[in-house]
C-alpha cells in the first residue's frame, strides 16, 4: 500500500537512515485506527515493574494477565503495544502481526529511593528483533546526578538498534535532585527534555505534558526577552514541539495518572492543536474496564483522526 502524504512527509524527517529502519517507522505509522494519519496512540503496560501490581492492576484485575493488554491494543486499534521484556514475551508469539510492539529496554521499580533514578538494563535490541518488534524504547532521567550515564546506555541502544532497523522511542522523564517536583513538568525544563531526546538520536519522543510555569532561573530571564505563548496546554505542547527539531521529530505525549473521562479528552485535544504527534496512555485505559477502556481508545482516536 502507498503511503499517505503525512506518513512521507514523516519519513522524510529521517533521511540517512536505513531502509530497515524507515520501514519499522512506517510500520508504526500505517497500522491501526491512526493509520496513515502521521498521529499514534500507544498503549504502554509497563508500570507493574514501575509502579508494582497492586497499584498497577488491581482497580481491574483482568490486567493481571499480560494477554489482556495484547487484546485490548488490538481490539482498539492502537498504533503498537510497549511493554517490558516478560509481558512481550507472553503474548508476543500468540499475536504475532496483529500489533506492532515496542520492547522497553530499561526499567525501574519504586521500592528505592526515588531521588535519583537510574533504570537498570531489562532488555536488548536482540530481544525486541527476536519478539518481532517494530521499535525498541528507553526511559532516561535528565534531572538525575546519573543521567550522564543513562546518556551513554541509550546511545549504545540506538545503535545496536539501528544496526538492526530498529527505530528507538525514549520516554524522557525530567527527575532528580537537580529539579522540584514541579520542575519535572515545567514548560521550559519539558522542552529541555524533549530536546536531548532527540539530541540523543531518538525517532520519536515521548514526556509529559507541560505546565505553565518556568523552573530554571537562566531559562526565565530569555522567556522573559522572547516570550512563547504559555497560557494553554495547545500552546505550551507547540513549544514542546517547536523544540523537538523544530517539529521534524515524531512527538508523544504520556497519559499520566488516572483520571476522568472529561479531563482526558480535553488534554487530548489540547495536544492535537498544539501539534503533537498523538499520546501513549497506560493506565488511564487498562485500570478501567475494558468496555470503558475501549470507548476511552475510541474517543481519543476520533479527536487526533478529526
Amino acid at each position: 500500500m502507498a503511503h499517505t502524504d503525512a506518513v512521507r512527509r514523516i519519513l522524510s524527517w529521517y533521511e540517512g537512515e536505513s531502509p530497515g529502519l524507515l520501514m519499522n517507522l512506517a510500520r508504526l505509522l500505517n497500522h491501526g485506527t491512526l493509520g496513515g494519519t502521521g498521529r499514534l496512540v500507544i498503549l504502554p503496560v509497563d508500570q507493574g515493574m514501575e509502579h508494582g501490581p497492586h497499584r498497577s492492576f488491581l482497580p481491574n484485575p483482568d490486567a493481571f494477565d499480560p494477554l489482556y493488554h495484547f487484546r485490548i491494543a488490538i481490539e482498539a486499534g492502537c498504533s503498537a503495544y510497549a511493554a517490558p521484556l516478560g509481558f512481550l514475551q507472553s503474548g508476543a508469539g500468540k499475536h504475532a502481526g496483529e500489533i506492532p510492539l515496542i520492547l522497553k529496554c530499561n526499567s525501574s521499580d519504586s521500592l528505592g529511593g526515588p531521588e535519583d533514578p537510574w533504570p537498570a538494563l531489562t532488555g536488548t535490541a536482540e530481544d525486541a528483533l527476536r519478539l518481532g518488534c517494530c521499535a525498541v524504547g528507553f526511559t532516561i532521567y535528565p534531572g538525575s546526578d546519573f543521567r550522564n550515564e543513562q546518556y551513554g546506555e541509550v546511545r549504545e541502544l540506538i545503535q545496536d538498534a539501528r544496526d538492526l532497523g530498529l527505530p528507538t522511542v525514549i520516554w524522557s522523564y525530567p527527575r532528580g535532585s537537580g529539579l522540584s517536583k514541579e520542575g519535572e513538568t515545567s514548560l521550559d525544563v519539558c522542552a529541555y527534555a524533549a530536546q536531548i531526546a532527540a539530541q540523543l538520536g531518538a525517532h520519536v519522543v515521548k514526556v509529559k505534558p507541560p505546565m505553565n510555569r518556568i523552573e530554571q532561573p537562566a531559562a526565565k530571564k530569555v522567556y522573559d526577552r522572547h516570550p512563547v505563548p504559555m497560557e494553554t496546554l495547545a500552546d505550551r505542547v507547540r513549544h514542546v514541539v517547536q523544540s523537538t527539531f523544530a517539529g521534524q521529530r515524531l512527538v508523544v505525549f504520556s497519559g499520566g495518572e488516572a483520571r476522568g473521562t472529561k479531563d482526558i479528552l480535553e488534554e487530548i485535544r489540547q495536544i492535537r492543536d498544539g501539534g503533537g504527534t498523538g499520546s501513549i496512555i497506560g493506565r488511564n485505559t487498562f485500570q478501567r474496564p475494558r468496555a470503558e477502556a475501549l470507548k476511552l481508545l475510541a474517543d481519543v482516536m476520533a479527536i487526533y483522526k478529526a
